[in-house]
């Protein structure tokens, strides 16, 4: 057995293309402004999917202090290409100062859901 597990064509991270998915991570106050969040994005075609996971409590230093808040996780499906647009969009939308975007290169993606992500992350034509 070869040391390569995954088809070629499913292996996600194999390098920085436009098209290579990324899991980003984007905290909220609150569900609802994760949600407006969201939806802004999938239906701005810079995510497929976005998850709304409420109740996380977050420990963070800020400003010389350490915080302690409620908030919620995104966790959006992208492209690398759609990261920079995603950043421009919490920069201009976002209610924090500094909001959190982690995009992380996934090692592995299922051929069929990556298929999709692709297509749902390219602006139809006009």
């Amino acid at each position: 057995m070869s040391g390569d597990a995954f088809p070629p064509q499913s292996r996600a991270a194999d390098a920085a293309t436009p098209s290579a998915p990324r899991l980003v991570l984007i905290t909220a106050p609150d569900p609802e402004t994760g949600l407006r969040l969201a939806r802004e994005l999938v239906g701005a075609r810079l995510a497929a999917c976005a998850n709304l996971v409420p109740g996380l409590t977050s420990v963070y230093r800020f400003e010389g202090r350490v915080h302690e808040d409620p908030e919620a996780l995104l966790i959006v499906k992208t492209t690398f290409a759609h990261v920079p647009a995603i950043e421009a969009h919490l920069a201009e939308h976002h209610p924090y100062d500094v909001p959190e975007c982690v995009a992380l290169a996934p090692d592995h993606v299922e051929a069929k859901y990556l298929s999709w992500l692709r297509a749902e992350t390219t602006q139809e034509p006009a």
